[in-house]
């Protein structure tokens, strides 16, 4: 069976970030394992961990904007489509076989 889950591309700005939420993973399943209570600990690392993302994302350079918008894996508009429709059906306009006319060509204008 092949894996679905991609591993995510990181940009040099998410490092950080990408690297505090692996260790709040971390610590959780450590204490799951160790049945030990560290939800406060948790919720300091959460809270620095949106902090966080606030200070890059406020303050990216003009650059590194350029680099969000052209992420290889940031959603297109058939992963939107995908994800709210269970059927649809992708038309091509006149690569479909049929061939259609401008909306003005038979008007009667």
């Amino acid at each position: 069976m092949a894996n679905t889950e991609r591993k995510p591309l990181l940009l040099d700005f998410e490092k950080p970030l990408v690297e505090l939420e692996a260790r709040i993973d971390q610590i959780s399943s450590l204490a799951e394992e160790n049945d030990v209570d560290v939800s406060a600990q948790i919720r300091q690392l959460e809270a620095r961990a949106v902090q966080l993302r606030t200070e890059i994302f406020s303050s990216l350079s003009p650059a590194q904007r350029l680099q969000l918008a052209r992420h290889p894996r940031r959603p297109s508009t058939l992963d939107y489509i995908q994800a709210i429709s269970d059927e649809w059906i992708e038309l091509h306009g006149d690569r479909g076989g049929m061939t259609i006319g401008p909306w003005w060509v038979g008007s009667g204008g």
